[in-house]
């Protein structure tokens, strides 16, 4: 598709507390911060800037729309391909991380395992 929407650049995550989320993501993905204030902290992965929103704060991005409890349920996860999936969750471990589920191999043919950040935000690891 050659379309002026073909790239996602930056995902937001309303959090609870900016300084715990970014606690984790150092934690777990080895990441700082590249900009950060009294309301959000922004980390960049190699391709996807992700920047964590104090929910108090969502409204003035997201309004009419609420920001949904985490209590409600997840309505998307995102993925991070590794080349093994056991390797990463015992990383993952090692970093006292709980896993939700895996590493399972799925019916389609790739291993999966899933955890959650602080906030309740899915993350899927998959061998591609």
């Amino acid at each position: 598709m050659d379309s002026w929407l073909s790239s996602v650049d930056v995902i937001t995550l309303f959090v609870d507390d900016v300084q715990r989320a970014k606690a984790f993501y150092y934690n777990v993905f080895d990441l700082s911060t590249v900009y950060e204030d009294e309301n959000s902290a922004v980390v960049n992965f190699d391709n996807l800037t992700v920047n964590f929103l104090k929910i108090s704060e969502a409204p003035g991005l997201i309004a009419p729309a609420s920001v949904a409890p985490a209590a409600s349920g997840s309505r998307f996860q995102l993925t991070i391909q590794v080349d093994d999936v056991d390797e990463a969750c015992e990383e993952l471990k090692k970093r006292s991380v709980t896993l939700l589920n895996g590493p399972m191999d799925r019916p389609w043919g790739i291993r999966t395992a899933s955890f959650t950040d602080p906030d309740g935000h899915i993350w899927e690891i998959a061998n591609g």
